[in-house]
């Protein structure tokens, strides 16, 4: 945080600095054409003086403010944590050679074979140490469902089941990436568990092309994108809502996109507060506002960082929302149904 704070200070320098030069121009080529209608000064003089003006905007519009805004994205980017990859553009961005030779080297170590092994032995070591502990969790909740069958309550007996079900795979399943299947599985599997709680208040409806269902049941995405979004839903849009609330879940797929949506017809949100939402999600990965983490900004943020680390910040989620008229929370991921075929395997343990 402290670094993209001197990165933005440096950054509105610059702009100052370049809109103080332009509106000093300004001023004296207003004060030469004053001068000229007087017939102080020759009109010829004033022309040329505000030619110059306008040639200086442009060059430091293009030639400074637009390459600087650029170079301080990519080592934004850097200080965030983003690796650099050989297709990165540097054109028109302002790195000096010492910069520019600098993060190549970081980077080069940061993808070093040495580093990547490291880095995966040491997700596999806390991978193998993390299932020790929910063991302990799933027998004592086999249990409680051994003791709800005895005692004749099914209802408990079904709700522990699928509660051990859901932790399995958020807690147990280390890959990064599951099947949309796998994915919706858990959807319905933590829809289970809320129909206890809300009963026939909630519904859920599952939307797709017959004709592509095994195309889009195959795709890979990252695990839990859907379950967050869907408990962003239920708290955040028909918890609140009097009478039953509808969710929905409509899967779409093009050509090399592939298109989730996540509805519910809860309370919304207004226009102001979708207005900041979006515009948390078209950042960076960045600290969350308490009136964002309200509006399930924590989930969202989550979801969509992971996605632009994995696949590119082309692909994220976008919300769209009346005020107690629903929430529409779109998902845009690439098709991929090998992991080996993904552009940015490296940042994947």
């Amino acid at each position: 945080m402290e670094e993209q704070r001197k990165l933005k200070y440096i950054s509105n320098r610059v702009a100052c600095m370049w809109a103080i030069c332009v509106a000093l121009m300004v001023i004296l080529s207003s004060l030469l054409f004053y001068l000229a209608v007087k017939g102080e000064a020759p009109l010829w003089f004033a022309v040329l003086f505000l030619v110059q003006a306008v040639g200086i905007f442009l060059a430091g519009w293009f030639w400074i403010l637009i390459p600087y805004r650029r170079s301080e994205k990519i080592i934004r980017r850097f200080v965030d944590g983003y690796l650099l990859y050989d297709d990165v553009d540097y054109d028109g961005a302002v790195l000096t050679p010492s910069l520019h030779s600098l993060m190549e080297l970081v980077d080069k170590i940061v993808r070093s074979p040495q580093m990547m092994d490291l880095n995966k032995r040491q997700a596999q070591y806390l991978a193998l140490q993390n299932q020790i502990n929910p063991h302990f969790l799933y027998n004592t909740l086999e249990s409680i469902r051994g003791e709800a069958l005895i005692a004749g309550l099914d209802s408990v007996a079904d709700m522990t089941e699928a509660l051990a079900k859901f932790f399995r795979y958020t807690i147990t399943k280390v890959e990064n990436l599951v099947s949309v299947e796998e994915e919706l599985d858990n959807c319905e599997n933590y829809f289970w568990i809320q129909k206890y709680r809300f009963g026939d208040r909630l519904q859920l409806h599952v939307k797709y092309d017959p004709d592509e269902w095994d195309e889009i049941m195959s795709c890979r995405i990252p695990k839990l994108t859907l379950q967050p979004i869907l408990e962003n839903s239920i708290i955040h849009g028909t918890e609140l809502k009097v009478g039953t609330g509808n969710l929905y879940i409509h899967f779409e797929r093009t050509q090399d996109r592939l298109l989730i949506r996540i509805s519910d017809d809860g309370v919304g949100m207004d226009e102001e507060t979708l207005k900041k939402l979006n515009r948390k999600l078209g950042q960076d990965v960045g600290a969350l506002t308490s009136q964002e983490e309200k509006q399930g900004g924590i989930a969202l943020a989550n979801v969509n960082n992971r996605i632009h680390l994995i696949f590119g910040d082309e692909y994220g989620l976008h919300v769209y929302s009346v005020l107690q008229g629903g929430t529409d929370v779109e998902i845009t991921i690439p098709i991929v149904t090998d992991d080996r075929k993904m552009k940015n395997r490296s940042v994947l343990p």
